[in-house]
């Protein structure tokens, strides 16, 4: 009998396990799946979310490293299960087909506007895989697919009702600054391999005003946006991500490949997503 276990410690199961960018594809399934909890989806309507989420996810992530495969040659990425031959190129090409293939049945069964709204944000990912990324409008896919999460929430709701303007907001600017905090480390990497996306032009300094900015205007957005009082709670996040905004937009003296401006990139979002989180009872 084959277990679990025994399919994890498999090498190329772990290679792709790996290549679907396995911790942020859980990450953003169980925000979405507390958000659709948080905002009265019940039981059944949170795990067909989640199903749906984590398949897109999946599939977003699948396509990702096979379409940066010469890229990750090139910079020499052993990490990446493809460059260090753990995995064939078909392999990671057809996981990530079956993904997105279970994933449009699995939106639509959410309802129609609600699939429709998910599945164009992943196919927004997809486009930015594909070719989006190395452009100046690299950012508008991030728009489109953090923009039109809550979407896919409320429109699965009873009456489907369009989510609130603060939500679509924030969560455009939470995906605009996740771009930029996303790249923030492998700029030097992506320009010598023909990847000019906006924060890639923008440069090293700029590119953190522009993962600094927008994290934290989303973080402004979910506190003040909804109705109700915000708490201590969420005064406090937003102190915090004010302090770890201008840590990462203020110069430091640090080398041009210090992770140090991305955690802090990386604070700013897992806050947003915090407040998201304690904000998402607004969401309906």
């Amino acid at each position: 009998m084959v277990t679990t276990r025994h399919f994890v410690r498999h090498p190329a199961a772990r290679g792709l396990l790996s290549a679907a960018h396995l911790a942020p594809s859980v990450a953003v399934t169980a925000v979405a799946t507390a958000l659709a909890a948080g905002s009265g989806g019940g039981a059944a309507g949170s795990a067909l979310v989640a199903l749906a989420v984590l398949t897109g996810q999946l599939s977003v992530g699948w396509c990702n490293d096979r379409a940066d495969l010469r890229r990750d040659l090139a910079t020499g990425r052993r990490d990446k299960p493809l460059v260090a031959g753990v995995l064939r190129p078909r392999t990671v090409a057809v996981a990530a087909g079956c993904a997105l293939a279970l994933c449009v049945p699995l939106s639509l069964a959410n309802g129609a506007a609600a699939g429709g709204a998910h599945l164009t944000g992943v196919a927004a990912a997809w486009a930015y895989n594909l070719g989006v990324k190395r452009t100046v409008l690299s950012w508008l896919p991030y728009v489109v697919a953090f923009g039109l999460l809550p979407a896919f929430l409320t429109l699965a709701l009873p009456g489907h009702p369009w989510p609130p303007a603060w939500a679509v907001a924030a969560s455009a600017l939470l995906g605009v600054g996740a771009h930029a905090a996303n790249v923030l480390p492998d700029i030097a990497d992506d320009l010598r391999t023909g990847v000019h996306g906006l924060p890639q032009r923008l440069g090293v300094r700029r590119a953190r005003l522009l993962a600094a900015v927008p994290l934290f205007a989303a973080s402004a957005v979910l506190a003040l946006g909804p109705p109700g009082r915000l708490g201590t709670a969420g005064r406090a996040g937003l102190v915090v991500t004010g302090a770890l905004a201008l840590a990462l937009a203020l110069p430091l003296r640090a080398g041009a490949r210090s992770r140090l401006p991305f955690l802090a990139a990386l604070g700013l979002a897992v806050l947003d997503v915090a407040l998201l989180l304690l904000r998402g009872s607004a969401l309906a």
